[in-house]
């Protein structure tokens, strides 16, 4: 999609709103809901648009250059709505037919769940609830015990199901005190013995998708990856766009423009290099396995491998871009007027994502060495 330049302005302009009260502010949340933003992986069945992977890590960007913490949101919208694929029609429906709904939570199974009757009883608590005060349902990975607290499963089948709560049921903890992206609100949360009715819920792991489309079948993991690397190329980017607003900039004591100084000239150079490899070789491992799945195949382990690979590889060189045009630029980037430090703090943070951060080469490292790696959560 198109997207208009009043919302990315809207989203720049609103930035130091929305890290001062660690929060999207919600004339950019509106914005992006009523744009059809967070909705381009929903099902085509739930009105969602349905649209390619790189068409929405393309819009990721396209966001983040404005402000991080909107592209996260984007990302987190979007990443949480690949489940309408996979959930019982009848929730699927009901959670993403709104249009102007968004859903957000934190996968890995925190919190426990017993099985009663009509559904389970949840209780526990969640880190990195990036959007959980705008979303209209919030979600979380939930591990199932029984009375003793003994490993059980659901009627399904699930043991670790990613379950959605209605917002009242879930309490927003003032957790989010943080170097970086402060707008996403990824606060902790938390529930006390909270109803979740039958089939509220689906496993990300394992589970086959109920919707069979291209996109149904992507990887979740791999596009969650995917997702998040997007962030961080929107930020490489605004911070290339900052370096070259300042050419005319003097540096103290100096009368000689940055522009005319050749480390900053090779900086620069080495910054737009370094995110436009980035970005190719994200957008090339993403399509082809989009091809692949499209022509009715499924990802193998060793394209879930490089897709993991190609996003963290992208993380790591829009780090690199903007620490480049940070250093570039010298004192001047350190004031709070400057959009640099912000996005450096922001990516700075993004990086420690789990699904990108440099741990997470280690295994993909392993699976080409050929030495038995679990590829369940690639």
């Amino acid at each position: 999609m198109i997207i208009p330049a009043s919302l990315l302005e809207l989203a720049d302009q609103r930035s130091a709103e929305g890290e001062q009260n660690r929060s999207l502010h919600p004339d950019v949340f509106n914005a992006l809901a009523e744009s059809g933003m967070l909705r381009g992986w929903v099902a085509e069945e739930f009105g969602g648009r349905a649209v390619s992977v790189t068409e929405v890590l393309s819009e990721i960007e396209a966001v983040s250059v404005a402000d991080g913490a909107a592209g996260w949101s984007v990302m987190i919208g979007n990443t949480t709505a690949l489940n309408s694929h996979r959930l019982p029609t009848e929730w699927a429906e009901h959670i993403y037919r709104d249009p102007l709904g968004c859903t957000g939570g934190f996968g890995m199974p925190t919190a426990v769940g017993t099985v009663v009757d009509g559904g389970l009883s949840v209780t526990g608590r969640w880190s990195w609830g990036s959007g959980t005060d705008h979303c209209t349902f919030i979600g979380g990975g939930v591990r199932i015990v029984d009375e003793s607290g003994e490993s059980a499963r659901t009627p399904d089948g699930g043991s670790t199901p990613f379950v959605y709560f209605e917002p009242d049921q879930i309490e927003l903890l003032d957790t989010w005190h943080v170097a970086g992206l402060k707008g996403t609100a990824s606060t902790d949360y938390s529930a006390t013995d909270a109803f979740v009715p039958s089939g509220r819920w689906t496993q990300l792991v394992g589970n086959e998708p109920l919707i069979d489309t291209t996109l149904g079948r992507f990887p979740f993991f791999s596009a969650l990856a995917c997702g998040v690397a997007a962030v961080t190329i929107g930020l490489g980017v605004r911070a290339i766009d900052e370096v070259i607003a300042l050419g005319e900039r003097k540096f103290a004591g100096s009368s000689t423009a940055m522009s005319s100084r050749a480390p900053a000239q090779a900086d620069l150079a080495m910054a737009i290099a370094n995110v436009g490899q980035a970005r190719s070789y994200l957008h090339d491992a993403v399509n082809r396995v989009w091809d692949q799945i499209t022509e009715g195949g499924e990802a193998a382990d060793s394209q879930r491998v490089e897709l993991r690979i190609a996003a963290a590889a992208a993380a790591q060189r829009s780090v690199e871009a903007v620490d480049l045009c940070y250093h570039a630029v010298g004192g001047a980037a350190v004031f709070e007027s400057s959009p640099l430090q912000r996005v450096f703090r922001d990516i700075h943070v993004a990086i420690t994502h789990g699904m990108i951060n440099p741990r997470v080469l280690e295994p993909l490292g392993r699976f080409h060495f050929g030495l038995p790696t679990n590829t369940r959560m690639f």
